[in-house]
């Protein structure tokens, strides 16, 4: 496990897991998020979210955190690993919903001066937590399919179903 992707709903663990397997593993890591939301949720134009993509998983070793189907191709072909984040939607739900009202309290920064807005809650087309919702049947089955797919057969596929599959993944480094 050296080139890792780790995959997932929001809310679920992903990035506190894929930092956590950089530093184990001694490798940096890229969280997408972080690269496609430009100032003011901005998202950056998608040839140039591909070069930083790019760029990043030319490396030998690292952790790619986040599901972006414009650079999936990017991080797969060279990944040997993929860990999947499948929680229960009740604990990817109750684990957003803490996450998202403390960033919104406290005013945290999330990537590049963006911050969550009590405003994007409830609203149809902003709120990480109907997001969240309505694409966790989807991204339970997409990759549910992705692990049975020959095309990534150079993949190992690492699905964590509980928090206790994130402490033995992390431990077993």
């Amino acid at each position: 496990m050296r080139r890792v992707s780790v995959v997932g709903n929001s809310g679920s663990g992903k990035s506190t897991l894929a930092a956590g397997l950089a530093a184990r593993l001694g490798v940096p890591c890229l969280e997408l998020d972080s690269v496609f939301h430009m100032e003011n949720w901005t998202p950056k134009p998608q040839e140039e979210f591909r070069a930083e993509v790019d760029e990043f998983t030319l490396g030998d070793a690292w952790v790619v955190d986040g599901n972006y189907s414009a650079a999936r191709d990017l991080v797969w072909a060279r990944a040997d690993t993929v860990v999947w984040f499948d929680l229960p939607r009740v604990t990817v739900m109750r684990r957003l919903l803490r996450r998202t009202l403390w960033r919104m309290a406290t005013g945290a920064e999330l990537w590049n001066g963006n911050k969550e807005s009590f405003r994007f809650l409830f609203s149809k087309d902003e709120s990480i937590i109907r997001w969240a919702w309505t694409k966790h049947a989807e991204y339970r089955e997409k990759y549910r399919r992705a692990a049975a797919d020959p095309g990534n057969a150079h993949l190992t596929f690492v699905r964590i179903g509980s928090r206790a599959d994130s402490e033995r993944l992390l431990s077993a480094l």
